[in-house]
């Protein structure tokens, strides 16, 4: 199987959750990109477990690029990404793979590898697998930065608690509340927390959304139809362990209007045209029309969970009982928001290397 996404600046995941490392192949980059190695470990901080909402799983993270960088600057060669697990406990998985977990990865895997895969952790299905995508895009930021490109997200919703949108709030992080939720608005997130203590407390877990905004693009950034703007990032963001859904712009509220109300009027200048209004989409046609564009994306409540559930036991094909332990987000979203930047920071790269935005 392969995991990979990109033309023209490829990315390759590799490795597992309780494997001994992750890791990751970047083909494409330019040459002369000077790395900063601060903001990497910086990026890679935000994203790591550990914290007060997720798995309790301690990872340092420590990034190692072993080819494609000499110096600190890319050389234009494969970048080779690579991230050692440290904190694995393989025994939380020993119910794996006669008790399948409800809502995971095991049982459909399991048949696809003919039983030679590794299940432990949720294997090459694990979010754990996000740490080389985030080291990945902090290598490749500095590309997009000299483009004027900014990608800020945050958590939007938990449950039926909605946050205001991106632009609307204050800037990240208002209080160690809203860092510690990765959400924007200060007046919600104390409700979010309650939610969240209560899920946990109950051995559940709870569904959640990203708002993502991505500022400064020049118009034209994408290829139309099945590489267009939306098509692309859609088919990034989809690929998020447990993402359910994503909109952009009016997202699903466009089939309550009419057009009039949705299209935007252009003004400006020939050179310079700017599209008006409150809210103007971002991609049209695919291609980016130089306005935010804005992202929403739907994250299913985690499946592995404390309260009881029935499975199939695959020795004896009776229904058991099944309560999973070991260390589990109680919520996706305040450590999906890096993720969901990465995404979107590799998708842009590769569709502005195609376009011929970047030399």
């Amino acid at each position: 199987m392969q995991m990979r996404l990109g033309e023209s600046l490829q990315f390759t995941l590799f490795g597992t959750s309780h494997g001994p490392l992750v890791g990751a192949y970047l083909e494409g980059v330019p040459k002369g990109i000077k790395i900063d190695r601060e903001l990497i470990q910086k990026a890679m901080d935000e994203r790591k477990p550990g914290g007060k909402y997720a798995s309790k799983r301690k990872e340092p993270d420590n990034v190692e690029t072993l080819s494609g960088i000499s110096n600190n600057v890319t050389t234009g060669e494969t970048i080779k990404i690579s991230i050692k697990n440290s904190d694995v406990r393989t025994s939380d998985y020993s119910f794996l793979p006669d008790h399948p977990r409800p809502g995971h990865q095991d049982m459909v895997m399991m048949k696809r590898t003919k039983g030679e895969a590794d299940l432990r952790g949720g294997g090459t299905s694990s979010a754990r697998l996000t740490a080389p995508i985030v080291a990945a895009a902090a290598i490749i930021d500095p590309i997009l930065l000299d483009l004027g490109i900014k990608f800020n997200a945050h958590v939007s919703a938990v449950g039926n608690i909605q946050a205001k949108p991106i632009n609307k709030c204050p800037e990240k992080w208002f209080n160690e509340h809203c860092k510690e939720i990765r959400c924007r608005d200060p007046d919600v997130v104390e409700e979010m927390i309650n939610l969240i203590n209560s899920q946990r407390k109950d051995l559940d877990s709870i569904g959640s959304k990203v708002e993502l905004c991505i500022s400064g693009m020049p118009l034209g950034i994408g290829e139309p139809w099945f590489d267009g703007l939306e098509p692309a990032l859609s088919r990034a963001m989809m690929s998020i362990p447990a993402a359910r859904g994503v909109s952009f712009g009016h997202g699903f509220d466009v089939v309550k209007m009419s057009g009039s109300s949705h299209n935007n009027s252009w003004g400006g200048t020939n050179e310079k045209p700017i599209l008006e209004g409150e809210k103007p989409d971002g991609a049209l046609a695919g291609l980016s029309t130089g306005s935010d564009l804005i992202c929403q994306v739907a994250f299913k409540p985690p499946s592995s969970i404390a309260k009881e559930q029935l499975t199939l036991n695959l020795k004896t094909n009776k229904k058991e009982i099944l309560a999973v332990k070991g260390r589990h987000d109680p919520v996706l979203g305040p450590r999906a928001v890096s993720v969901v930047e990465a995404m979107a920071k590799l998708t842009i790269c590769d569709l502005a290397l195609r376009g011929g935005f970047i030399e």
